[in-house]
Protein backbone atom coordinates (compact mmCIF):
# COMPACT_ATOMS: atom_id res chain seq x y z
CA UNK A 1 0.00 0.00 0.00
CA UNK A 2 1.24 3.27 -1.04
CA UNK A 3 1.88 6.09 1.21
CA UNK A 4 2.17 9.70 0.68
CA UNK A 5 3.42 13.05 2.53
CA UNK A 6 3.92 16.35 1.40
CA UNK A 7 6.38 18.81 2.40
CA UNK A 8 6.89 22.55 2.13
CA UNK A 9 10.02 22.51 0.07
CA UNK A 10 12.88 21.35 2.35
CA UNK A 11 16.32 23.69 3.17
CA UNK A 12 19.96 22.58 4.16
CA UNK A 13 21.26 24.48 6.02
CA UNK A 14 25.04 23.01 6.12
CA UNK A 15 26.26 22.16 2.70
CA UNK A 16 29.48 21.63 1.29
CA UNK A 17 30.01 22.18 -2.70
CA UNK A 18 33.51 22.50 -3.08
CA UNK A 19 34.34 24.39 -6.89
CA UNK A 20 35.33 23.75 -10.20
CA UNK A 21 34.69 20.50 -11.15
CA UNK A 22 33.13 18.56 -8.44
CA UNK A 23 30.71 22.06 -8.23
CA UNK A 24 29.34 21.08 -11.38
CA UNK A 25 28.53 17.69 -10.12
CA UNK A 26 27.61 17.61 -6.82
CA UNK A 27 25.10 20.76 -7.20
CA UNK A 28 22.17 18.94 -9.30
CA UNK A 29 22.16 16.53 -6.21
CA UNK A 30 21.02 18.99 -3.83
CA UNK A 31 18.82 21.42 -6.57
CA UNK A 32 16.99 18.29 -6.89
CA UNK A 33 15.10 18.40 -3.37
CA UNK A 34 16.44 21.29 -1.50
CA UNK A 35 15.22 24.92 -2.05
CA UNK A 36 18.13 26.57 -0.22
CA UNK A 37 21.38 25.25 1.15
CA UNK A 38 23.83 27.47 3.96
CA UNK A 39 27.15 26.76 2.00
CA UNK A 40 29.95 26.54 4.11
CA UNK A 41 33.27 28.77 3.24
CA UNK A 42 35.59 26.30 3.84
CA UNK A 43 37.01 26.50 0.60
CA UNK A 44 41.64 26.44 -0.47
CA UNK A 45 41.67 29.64 0.09
CA UNK A 46 38.47 30.09 2.44
CA UNK A 47 36.05 32.33 1.86
CA UNK A 48 36.66 34.93 4.15
CA UNK A 49 35.06 38.66 2.68
CA UNK A 50 32.46 39.34 1.32
CA UNK A 51 33.57 40.11 -1.98
CA UNK A 52 34.78 36.26 -1.99
CA UNK A 53 31.35 35.38 -1.04
CA UNK A 54 29.71 37.26 -3.38
CA UNK A 55 31.99 35.37 -5.95
CA UNK A 56 31.54 32.23 -4.60
CA UNK A 57 27.64 32.38 -4.89
CA UNK A 58 28.07 33.77 -8.84
CA UNK A 59 29.83 30.35 -9.10
CA UNK A 60 27.37 28.37 -7.89
CA UNK A 61 24.78 30.32 -9.74
CA UNK A 62 26.53 29.95 -12.98
CA UNK A 63 26.54 25.88 -12.36
CA UNK A 64 22.43 25.67 -11.60
CA UNK A 65 21.00 22.51 -13.56
CA UNK A 66 18.45 24.59 -16.35
CA UNK A 67 15.10 25.62 -14.43
CA UNK A 68 16.54 24.59 -10.88
CA UNK A 69 14.67 26.69 -8.28
CA UNK A 70 17.57 26.78 -5.81
CA UNK A 71 19.14 29.93 -3.65
CA UNK A 72 22.52 29.41 -2.14
CA UNK A 73 22.71 30.93 1.43
CA UNK A 74 26.65 32.24 1.64
CA UNK A 75 28.71 31.94 4.73
CA UNK A 76 32.11 33.81 6.00
CA UNK A 77 34.90 31.75 7.31
CA UNK A 78 35.91 33.85 10.44
CA UNK A 79 39.65 34.03 10.92
CA UNK A 80 41.36 36.25 13.52
CA UNK A 81 41.78 38.67 10.86
CA UNK A 82 38.13 39.35 9.99
CA UNK A 83 37.13 42.88 9.35
CA UNK A 84 33.74 43.54 11.15
CA UNK A 85 32.70 46.64 8.85
CA UNK A 86 33.39 43.90 5.90
CA UNK A 87 31.11 41.05 7.98
CA UNK A 88 28.42 44.16 8.46
CA UNK A 89 28.81 45.16 4.91
CA UNK A 90 28.14 41.42 3.56
CA UNK A 91 25.14 41.28 6.33
CA UNK A 92 23.24 44.30 5.05
CA UNK A 93 23.78 43.55 1.53
CA UNK A 94 22.53 39.85 1.73
CA UNK A 95 25.93 38.49 0.79
CA UNK A 96 25.83 36.44 3.45
CA UNK A 97 23.79 35.68 6.35
CA UNK A 98 25.71 33.46 8.83
CA UNK A 99 29.75 33.48 9.95
CA UNK A 100 31.31 30.31 10.17
CA UNK A 101 33.48 29.12 13.21
CA UNK A 102 36.05 26.84 12.63
CA UNK A 103 38.33 25.51 15.31
CA UNK A 104 42.07 25.47 13.70
CA UNK A 105 42.48 22.57 12.56
CA UNK A 106 39.41 20.86 13.57
CA UNK A 107 37.84 19.31 9.85
CA UNK A 108 38.68 19.87 6.29
CA UNK A 109 40.48 22.81 5.42
CA UNK A 110 40.36 24.44 8.60
CA UNK A 111 43.61 25.18 8.61
CA UNK A 112 42.41 29.38 8.67
CA UNK A 113 40.21 28.90 11.66
CA UNK A 114 40.40 30.50 14.66
CA UNK A 115 43.36 29.78 17.58
CA UNK A 116 43.11 32.56 19.85
CA UNK A 117 39.29 33.25 20.73
CA UNK A 118 39.94 36.65 22.03
CA UNK A 119 41.18 37.79 19.07
CA UNK A 120 37.75 37.61 17.65
CA UNK A 121 35.68 39.00 20.19
CA UNK A 122 34.78 42.65 18.20
CA UNK A 123 33.91 40.59 15.57
CA UNK A 124 31.31 38.46 17.73
CA UNK A 125 30.03 41.75 19.43
CA UNK A 126 29.39 42.93 16.06
CA UNK A 127 27.51 40.17 14.96
CA UNK A 128 25.43 40.14 18.14
CA UNK A 129 24.83 43.63 17.72
CA UNK A 130 23.47 43.55 13.99
CA UNK A 131 22.01 39.81 14.13
CA UNK A 132 23.89 37.78 12.49
CA UNK A 133 24.19 34.10 13.46
CA UNK A 134 27.39 32.25 14.52
CA UNK A 135 27.73 28.53 13.22
CA UNK A 136 30.19 26.46 14.97
CA UNK A 137 32.07 23.84 14.38
CA UNK A 138 31.91 22.32 18.08
CA UNK A 139 34.90 20.42 18.71
CA UNK A 140 38.36 21.60 20.36
CA UNK A 141 41.60 20.82 18.49
CA UNK A 142 43.45 19.53 21.74
CA UNK A 143 45.15 16.83 20.94
CA UNK A 144 44.99 15.66 24.54
CA UNK A 145 40.89 15.54 24.08
CA UNK A 146 40.07 12.16 22.72
CA UNK A 147 38.38 12.58 19.47
CA UNK A 148 35.09 11.33 21.26
CA UNK A 149 35.24 13.72 23.83
CA UNK A 150 35.91 16.85 21.68
CA UNK A 151 32.12 18.19 21.19
CA UNK A 152 31.30 18.05 24.86
CA UNK A 153 34.77 20.11 25.91
CA UNK A 154 34.15 22.50 23.25
CA UNK A 155 30.67 23.38 24.65
CA UNK A 156 32.94 23.77 28.28
CA UNK A 157 35.71 25.61 26.89
CA UNK A 158 34.54 27.59 24.06
CA UNK A 159 31.05 27.91 23.11
CA UNK A 160 29.99 28.55 27.14
CA UNK A 161 32.74 31.63 27.57
CA UNK A 162 31.48 33.04 24.33
CA UNK A 163 28.09 33.16 24.60
CA UNK A 164 28.42 34.27 28.23
CA UNK A 165 30.74 37.00 27.17
CA UNK A 166 28.63 38.12 24.37
CA UNK A 167 24.61 38.49 25.44
CA UNK A 168 22.25 38.26 22.28
CA UNK A 169 25.00 36.53 20.00
CA UNK A 170 22.35 33.83 17.67
CA UNK A 171 24.32 30.64 17.62
CA UNK A 172 23.52 27.20 15.93
CA UNK A 173 25.56 24.23 17.08
CA UNK A 174 26.12 23.02 13.31
CA UNK A 175 25.92 18.99 13.63
CA UNK A 176 25.82 17.64 16.68
CA UNK A 177 27.05 14.46 17.73
CA UNK A 178 26.23 13.98 21.24
CA UNK A 179 23.53 13.73 23.81
CA UNK A 180 25.23 16.44 25.52
CA UNK A 181 24.95 18.82 23.33
CA UNK A 182 21.02 17.70 22.92
CA UNK A 183 20.99 18.62 26.72
CA UNK A 184 22.57 21.92 26.24
CA UNK A 185 20.73 23.25 23.50
CA UNK A 186 17.74 22.15 25.46
CA UNK A 187 19.08 23.68 28.99
CA UNK A 188 19.65 27.24 26.49
CA UNK A 189 17.13 30.25 27.45
CA UNK A 190 16.73 33.17 25.73
CA UNK A 191 15.97 31.49 22.04
CA UNK A 192 19.11 32.39 20.69
CA UNK A 193 20.72 28.80 20.60
CA UNK A 194 19.97 26.26 18.29
CA UNK A 195 21.35 22.99 16.76
CA UNK A 196 21.47 21.40 13.21
CA UNK A 197 21.79 17.51 12.78
CA UNK A 198 22.89 15.56 10.05
CA UNK A 199 20.95 12.84 8.28
CA UNK A 200 23.60 10.37 9.04
CA UNK A 201 24.63 11.12 12.67
CA UNK A 202 20.77 9.67 13.01
CA UNK A 203 21.92 5.94 11.55
CA UNK A 204 25.30 5.59 12.26
CA UNK A 205 27.55 4.82 15.24
CA UNK A 206 30.88 4.61 15.74
CA UNK A 207 30.50 0.78 15.24
CA UNK A 208 29.54 1.29 11.99
CA UNK A 209 33.19 3.29 11.40
CA UNK A 210 34.64 0.40 13.05
CA UNK A 211 33.53 -3.22 13.41
CA UNK A 212 34.22 -5.72 11.21
CA UNK A 213 37.12 -3.64 9.30
CA UNK A 214 37.40 0.02 8.74
CA UNK A 215 34.57 1.99 6.69
CA UNK A 216 36.19 4.94 5.43
CA UNK A 217 32.46 5.94 3.94
CA UNK A 218 31.44 6.53 7.27
CA UNK A 219 33.87 8.51 8.69
CA UNK A 220 33.02 12.05 9.14
CA UNK A 221 34.13 15.07 11.64
CA UNK A 222 32.12 15.21 14.28
CA UNK A 223 33.20 11.74 14.41
CA UNK A 224 30.14 9.02 14.81
CA UNK A 225 29.70 8.56 18.88
CA UNK A 226 28.25 5.39 21.25
CA UNK A 227 24.49 4.63 20.01
CA UNK A 228 23.31 6.38 23.33
CA UNK A 229 24.48 9.40 21.58
CA UNK A 230 22.61 8.28 18.40
CA UNK A 231 19.50 7.85 20.18
CA UNK A 232 19.66 11.19 22.02
CA UNK A 233 20.06 12.63 18.49
CA UNK A 234 16.97 10.47 16.93
CA UNK A 235 14.84 11.54 20.00
CA UNK A 236 15.99 15.34 19.24
CA UNK A 237 15.07 15.04 15.44
CA UNK A 238 11.58 13.57 15.71
CA UNK A 239 10.46 15.44 18.31
CA UNK A 240 9.39 18.34 16.94
CA UNK A 241 11.17 21.00 19.13
CA UNK A 242 11.99 24.09 17.15
CA UNK A 243 15.40 24.06 18.45
CA UNK A 244 16.56 21.41 15.91
CA UNK A 245 16.63 21.15 12.30
CA UNK A 246 18.61 19.75 9.09
CA UNK A 247 22.03 20.35 8.26
CA UNK A 248 23.32 17.71 6.05
CA UNK A 249 26.78 18.42 6.31
CA UNK A 250 27.04 16.38 2.73
CA UNK A 251 30.76 16.71 1.95
CA UNK A 252 32.03 15.00 -1.48
CA UNK A 253 35.59 13.85 -1.42
CA UNK A 254 36.71 11.70 -4.54
CA UNK A 255 36.99 8.08 -3.33
CA UNK A 256 40.43 7.95 -3.91
CA UNK A 257 40.78 10.91 -1.39
CA UNK A 258 38.84 8.84 0.82
CA UNK A 259 40.57 5.94 0.91
CA UNK A 260 44.24 7.30 1.27
CA UNK A 261 46.39 5.80 4.53
CA UNK A 262 45.20 9.51 6.28
CA UNK A 263 41.73 9.59 4.24
CA UNK A 264 39.18 12.29 4.04
CA UNK A 265 36.85 13.29 6.75
CA UNK A 266 32.69 13.45 5.20
CA UNK A 267 29.69 11.85 3.93
CA UNK A 268 28.20 12.54 1.01
CA UNK A 269 24.61 12.75 1.26
CA UNK A 270 22.79 15.01 -0.90
CA UNK A 271 21.53 11.87 -3.08
CA UNK A 272 19.28 10.04 -0.64
CA UNK A 273 19.05 12.53 2.33
CA UNK A 274 15.03 13.10 1.61
CA UNK A 275 14.37 9.52 1.63
CA UNK A 276 16.69 8.30 4.32
CA UNK A 277 15.17 10.71 6.72
CA UNK A 278 11.36 10.10 6.11
CA UNK A 279 12.87 6.15 6.63
CA UNK A 280 14.07 7.63 10.06
CA UNK A 281 10.52 9.30 10.96
CA UNK A 282 8.55 6.70 9.92
CA UNK A 283 10.09 4.03 12.10
CA UNK A 284 10.12 6.45 15.24
CA UNK A 285 6.09 6.94 14.37
CA UNK A 286 7.31 10.83 14.07
CA UNK A 287 6.05 11.48 9.92
CA UNK A 288 4.05 14.69 11.39
CA UNK A 289 7.27 16.27 12.22
CA UNK A 290 9.39 15.53 9.41
CA UNK A 291 7.96 18.85 7.38
CA UNK A 292 8.50 20.85 10.69
CA UNK A 293 12.84 19.28 10.90
CA UNK A 294 13.69 19.85 7.26
CA UNK A 295 11.19 22.89 6.70
CA UNK A 296 10.39 25.31 8.68
CA UNK A 297 12.46 25.07 11.90
CA UNK A 298 15.48 26.43 10.32
CA UNK A 299 13.93 28.49 8.31
CA UNK A 300 12.87 29.99 11.77
CA UNK A 301 16.48 30.24 13.31
CA UNK A 302 17.40 31.80 10.54
CA UNK A 303 14.94 34.07 10.31
CA UNK A 304 14.20 33.46 6.13
CA UNK A 305 10.69 32.87 5.15
CA UNK A 306 9.30 29.24 4.61
CA UNK A 307 9.57 28.33 0.69
CA UNK A 308 6.34 28.50 -0.80
CA UNK A 309 6.99 24.93 -3.04
CA UNK A 310 6.55 21.82 -2.22
CA UNK A 311 8.17 18.12 -2.30
CA UNK A 312 6.07 15.11 -2.17
CA UNK A 313 7.40 11.60 -1.05
CA UNK A 314 5.91 8.32 -1.45
CA UNK A 315 6.32 4.86 0.05
CA UNK A 316 6.08 1.32 -1.52
CA UNK A 317 6.81 -2.02 -0.99
CA UNK A 318 9.52 -2.01 -3.21
CA UNK A 319 12.70 -0.88 -2.25
CA UNK A 320 14.24 2.49 -3.66
CA UNK A 321 17.62 2.47 -5.56
CA UNK A 322 20.01 4.86 -5.58
CA UNK A 323 23.40 4.90 -7.51
CA UNK A 324 26.34 3.97 -5.46
CA UNK A 325 28.28 6.91 -6.29
CA UNK A 326 28.26 9.64 -8.78
CA UNK A 327 30.76 10.93 -11.22
CA UNK A 328 32.65 14.51 -11.35
CA UNK A 329 35.38 15.79 -13.19
CA UNK A 330 37.71 14.98 -10.31
CA UNK A 331 37.07 11.34 -9.91
CA UNK A 332 33.80 9.11 -8.31
CA UNK A 333 32.20 9.72 -5.38
CA UNK A 334 30.76 7.67 -2.98
CA UNK A 335 27.24 7.77 -2.05
CA UNK A 336 25.95 7.50 1.55
CA UNK A 337 24.98 3.71 2.17
CA UNK A 338 22.13 3.84 5.16
CA UNK A 339 22.41 -0.22 5.47
CA UNK A 340 18.85 -0.80 5.35
CA UNK A 341 16.57 -0.89 2.56
CA UNK A 342 14.89 2.64 1.88
CA UNK A 343 11.11 2.55 0.72
CA UNK A 344 10.07 6.17 0.63
CA UNK A 345 11.51 8.13 -2.61
CA UNK A 346 11.37 12.08 -3.72
CA UNK A 347 8.03 11.84 -6.30
CA UNK A 348 8.88 13.12 -9.80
Amino acid sequence: MTQTITLRRPDDFHLHLRDGAMLQAVLPETTRDFARALIMPNLVPPVVTAAQAAAYRERILSALPAGADFTPLMTLYLTEDTDPNDLARAHAEGIAVAVKLYPAGATTNSHSGVHNFDKVRPVLEKMAEIGMPLCTHGEVTDPEVDIFDREAVFIDRVLEPIRAATPGLRVIMEHITTRTAVSYVRGATGGDLAASITMHHLIINRNHILAGGIKPHYYCLPVAKRETHRLALVEAATSGDGRFFLGTDSAPHTDANKLLPCGCAGCFTATNTMSCLAEVFDRENALQHLEAFTSLNGAAHYRLPVNTGTLTLTRSEAPVSFPSHIETGDGPVTVFDPGFALHWRVAE
